[in-house]
């Protein structure tokens, strides 16, 4: 008789798309299924989400991933997804309304007063992660505040894939990486009672769920939502961590002094420490990993892949494939003709390594010959230029693994191999998140020794781009204008800021007054 195919299912549910990916034993994709979530955003600011859509979302996946993979055997499920944001559970296992998400911008004022008086600090100083305005802490006061009721409706806080994970089992818990995020004290790994007392907050400890270690099983799926999915009885589900951290379990980044990037909408860059004393900012995200005292801190600037989204399209090229838009950069010699892109694209401005929320992008150095393939490549000069500093704030060093959709361009891997002097080394397999996950199952149910040695079972083959010693010193100079530049025309931000805000209410005021007058003259 044919033994069956044993398979990890590894699901990844982001802020706007879930996915579930399947692997075998090796680490090879075995399926891979998708399906988009909205976001339901309003103009005073919330970003929300409708709990029971993204868990069906993850039910489809799920159940598509399983009738592909027809008789494998699936032995075991993990779950990631977005991390911070308001998830409200009642005690029926109900979303308490839409959950507040990460984005979500309502308690930008609450956060100035809570700069002001002192709660923010108490929040960096037990967690180690500055305060913002789509934090667990301040959405409490902010979503009470504005509707009083759900003090009394709220049983538990479960993040978005604490949720799903509930939805599959029926039991409520988290991991240190997203109680980090919420009240953790992450040099002692429990949640801080002085945290909750500085906030007036002390009536909220009862609805945080229990901190399991990530590579605990959290339960089994239920009987009915495993028939309803065509998973096996009893399946068991592992406690898992948040997508970032869960990026580089995926990617095999467990060790101390250990680093990672993500190239996504916003990049990443995060460093494992041996414990949160070696945290070396105040401005950087702190996660506990659940492997002993470790933290991951990491920085996350804005500058991310919209940045050449947006070029793209104002060169007119947005109808063009990626393989033929890079291939106009490619031809253009490092150092772009002299031209600098400052990669503050992002309305939001910039959080790492500096915080300026009136930041904006600029292309300096520009002259009437400048070609439009300089100002193509200069944006991805740009987000490297940027991923560099971030590094040298948290003190990289070595070969520095990448995954994300950026990183699928070799061009952008090649120039942060030369901009950063260093081996960058992508996985030739995508959904490292999914593999993060997978690799904390397989641990957990005991098919691998210990989590490096799941690791290495599950991970891809890779490819490296090495820096080349001459264009390496082109970048030097070049990146040493970058931060030149960038810094002088700093304190012109505000202003060019409100500049941008007048122009926008002039051409709204202008519009309004062509409309009356187009509608007098068809009176």
């Amino acid at each position: 008789m044919q033994s069956r195919t044993p398979l990890i299912l590894g699901v990844d549910a982001g802020t706007t798309s879930v996915k579930t990916v399947a692997f075998d034993l090796d680490g090879r994709i075995a399926s891979v299924s998708r399906s988009s979530v909205r976001v339901q955003r309003s103009d005073d600011g919330p970003a929300e989400a409708d709990m029971d859509h993204i868990w069906d979302a993850a039910a489809s996946t799920i159940a598509a991933v399983v009738e592909e993979v027809g008789d494998a055997e699936i032995v075991a499920l993990g779950v990631t997804g977005q991390g911070d944001g308001a998830w409200f559970v009642d005690a029926d296992g109900r979303p308490v309304g839409l959950a507040a998400l990460w984005l979500d911008g309502r308690a930008h004022a609450r956060l100035d007063d809570w700069t002001d008086d002192g709660r923010a600090a108490a929040v960096l100083a037990a967690t180690g992660s500055p305060l913002f305005s789509g934090a667990l802490p301040i959405l409490v006061d902010e979503l009470m505040a504005a509707e009083p009721s759900i003090r009394d409706r709220v049983a538990t806080q479960l993040n978005c894939k604490d949720w799903l994970r509930f939805k599959l089992t029926g039991h409520r818990a988290t991991d240190p990486s997203e109680a980090s995020r919420t009240y953790l004290d992450t040099a002692t790994g429990s949640y801080s009672d002085e945290l909750l007392a500085a906030l007036g907050q002390e009536h909220f400890r009862d609805r945080l769920p229990d901190v399991l270690d990530p590579q605990h099983i959290a339960g089994v799926v239920q009987p009915a939502v495993a028939a309803a999915l065509g998973l096996p009885e009893g399946l068991p589900v592992v406690v898992g961590v948040v997508d970032t951290a869960a990026a580089g379990v995926g990617l095999g980044v467990l060790d101390d002094g250990r680093g990672y990037a993500i190239l996504g909408t916003t990049s990443l860059v995060g460093i494992n420490h041996a414990s949160r004393a070696e945290v070396r900012t105040e401005s950087s995200i702190v996660l506990a990993t659940g492997r002993g005292a470790q933290v991951l801190e990491s920085m996350a600037p804005m500058t991310g892949t919209p940045n050449l989204d947006w070029v793209r399209a104002t060169l007119g090229l947005d109808a063009d494939d990626w393989v033929v838009v890079e291939k106009r950069a490619v031809a253009v010699p490092p150092g772009s003709g002299g031209v600098i892109y400052l990669p503050y694209g992002s309305p939001n401005g910039e959080r790492a390594p500096f915080f300026a929320p009136d930041a904006s992008a600029s292309w300096l150095g520009i002259s009437v010959t400048t070609t439009p393939g300089q100002l193509l490549r200069s944006v991805y000069e740009g987000l490297a230029f940027s991923l560099r500093e971030c590094m040298i704030a948290l003190g990289l060093d070595g070969p520095l693994l990448v995954c994300g959709g950026g990183s699928d361009s070799d061009l952008l891997c090649s120039i942060l191999a030369d901009v950063t002097a260093r081996d960058i080394v992508r996985q030739d397999e995508p959904e490292v998140g999914a593999r993060g996950v997978a690799t904390l199952a397989m641990a957990a149910i005991g098919l691998a020794a210990d989590l490096r040695d799941a690791s290495d079972r599950l991970a891809p083959s890779t490819t490296t781009f090495r820096p080349d010693a001459s264009r390496v010193a082109v970048y030097e100079h070049a990146y040493g204008q970058f931060i030149a530049t960038r810094d002088a025309l700093r304190p012109h931000w505000p202003g060019l800021r409100r500049l941008r805000e007048s122009a926008a209410s002039a051409a709204s005021s202008d519009l309004a007054s062509t409309d009356r007058h187009l509608q007098k003259e068809d009176t």
